[in-house]
């Protein structure tokens, strides 16, 4: 069996960079999703309107809300002790004199926490502090929560502390490292943090402002629905993380903190499309693809991993118009009777949504449940035309499976059907012609197999989750499967599996790994071909 990666024609550079830049992005802020989880279920509990606040329709006010929720006030001046014991309520519901805990963490905690893991993605723990400090200048330095401050200026100094210590790398004496290092960095950081209170924080304050006037203008003409025309085909490009986290986010968090709810949290997050569309094809479609659809349906829909129908959407790219379609009509309806969530519906399924969304009220919760059946209709019906528009012709395909749709795919889009048969053929695995320059070739034994995604959650976890149980029934031990982000692949991982589109980017990192392409996470016939592979090296078959 011959394991050697064919190299696709011609590989989009701009497209791995674009990606690579949007890993960049949501990389900041995915792993800090836990704690926008826990801000939005703090605010979904104890804001006035929450289940828990003074205005719940349920009755169930309680004390503790007032110093949860807080309001304000001069608090440096009546101390923390004197803000405990002088809380008044306002005519809006809302108690000054108190800090609380919703406000602190939507203008501290979560931004110094982006200004971090920027830092350490840039210079590891040293970059993370310095841009710790230097946007907590940013965050006082202005009167709004600076998520796009610490976006920008988090990687930025970091970035500024490594080409500082590039400037005497070597030349510090034997025993002088550390006064050097925590003296540099500590200068460097209050640098930083006055020029971001003075300079870069309100710039960021009139840029933000500029963008949330953009989306104010986009609602107020009912445009916002034609997002959906770049957001749908950039998803299924594995965009998806970076459109959402990336750009989407921190512009919601901002509406979240004036109106209490946002609905860019649902543009990309909805799952109403990536469900009709893979419905249609569990009706309508051929092959492998109508076999794994109901169960990518499940997982889509419940488990929130939207990258499963990104390959069935690359089967039949006429498809991505009905996506289009679709993520436009759900984002309409949100737009038309006021639709949004509280916090990131991370990840996007149907669990998470309810979740960011009750907290806004019933109402709110019955309009976000009506977008994404809406999205999932629109989709279903057009994607349903479509394939039964080419049903015929489907059946009629050499082979009649998903891998021979996925390729006439490529080459539509110009690139090497042979790209998705990193495992063909038979026999003991040796290094082809073909292979690129700096491609491990299969006598290298496999004892770490590692899936990677854009993010290293979701589907690469789904798919690490299946071929684990691929090597335990077939017997096959001593072999370690995990998951990871492309971006943190290191030369440990004998064999990376990724899915086609992200092979380029996974291939760029790791050289010398061996990398499969799959179609699909869930059910690819390559895992049993990987499982045969290893079981040939140790001589069990």
């Amino acid at each position: 069996m011959s394991t050697a990666t064919t190299a696709t024609r011609g590989p989009s550079r701009a497209r791995v960079g674009v990606q690579r830049f949007g890993t960049f992005l949501s990389g900041m802020i995915m792993p800090n999703i836990a704690a926008f989880i826990a801000w939005g279920f703090i605010t979904m509990l104890f804001i006035p309107d929450g289940f828990f606040g003074a205005n719940s329709p349920f009755g169930w006010h309680w004390f503790p809300v007032a110093e949860i929720l807080g309001g304000g006030g001069d608090v440096a001046a009546i101390g923390w002790e004197g803000a405990r014991t002088t809380l008044t309520e306002g005519d809006n519901g809302t108690y000054t004199g108190y800090v609380g805990i919703v406000g602190a963490m939507v203008t501290y905690l979560l931004p110094l926490l982006i200004a971090n893991t920027a830092g350490r993605m840039v210079y590891d723990a040293r970059g993370g502090v310095v841009a710790t400090i230097a946007v907590m200048g940013v965050i006082v330095g202005t009167d709004q929560p600076m998520f796009l401050g610490a976006m920008i200026m988090g990687p930025l100094a970091a970035w500024v502390t490594k080409q500082m210590d590039k400037l005497w790398d070597g030349k510090i004496k034997p025993g002088f490292e550390m006064l050097v290092n925590n003296f540099s960095a500590g200068i460097l950081g209050m640098l930083l943090a006055i020029f971001g209170f003075f300079a870069f924080g309100p710039l960021m304050l009139g840029i933000g402002r500029l963008l949330g006037g953009i989306v104010d203008w986009l609602v107020s003409l009912s445009l916002l629905p034609l997002l959906s025309i770049f957001v749908e085909p950039a998803k299924v490009l594995f965009l998806n993380n970076a459109i959402n986290h990336g750009v989407f986010t921190p512009l919601a968090l901002q509406q979240v903190e004036d109106a209490g709810k946002s609905i860019l949290f649902l543009i990309e997050a909805n799952p109403g499309p990536g469900l009709g569309l893979l419905l249609a094809f569990t009706f309508f479609g051929v092959g492998q693809a109508k076999a794994s659809a109901p169960g990518a349906a499940i997982i889509q829909f419940v488990g929130g991993i939207h990258e499963i129908y990104f390959p069935y959407a690359l089967s039949k790219p006429a498809t991505i118009l009905a996506l289009i379609a679709g993520g436009a009509s759900g984002v309409t309806v949100n737009m038309l009777f006021n639709g949004g969530l509280q916090f990131p519906a991370a990840p996007g399924s149907i669990i998470a949504v309810t979740a960011a969304a009750i907290g806004a009220g019933v109402p709110n919760l019955l309009v976000v449940y009506a977008s994404v059946v809406v999205a999932a209709v629109v989709t279903f019906l057009i994607t349903a035309v479509i394939l039964r528009a080419s049903r015929k012709r489907d059946l009629a395909a050499e082979g009649d499976t998903f891998d021979a749709a996925i390729a006439q795919t490529e080459a539509n889009k110009g690139k090497s059907s042979s790209a998705m048969d990193a495992l063909r053929g038979s026999g003991t695995a040796t290094a082809a012609a073909s292979a690129p320059a700096g491609t491990a070739v299969a006598e290298r034994e496999i004892t770490n197999v590692v899936f990677a995604c854009d993010a290293g959650m979701g589907s690469s976890a789904m798919g690490a989750s299946v071929l684990r149980n691929k090597f335990k029934k077939a017997g096959v031990e001593g072999v370690t499967v995990t998951n990871k982000a492309i971006a943190n692949l290191d030369p440990s991982a004998d064999l990376v599996i990724t899915q086609q589109q992200l092979t380029d980017r996974a291939r760029g990192v790791t050289p010398d790994s061996l990398h499969v392409s799959v179609d699909n996470f869930m059910n690819s016939p390559k895992y049993d071909e990987v499982v045969e592979m290893v079981r040939r090296q140790r001589g069990d078959a």
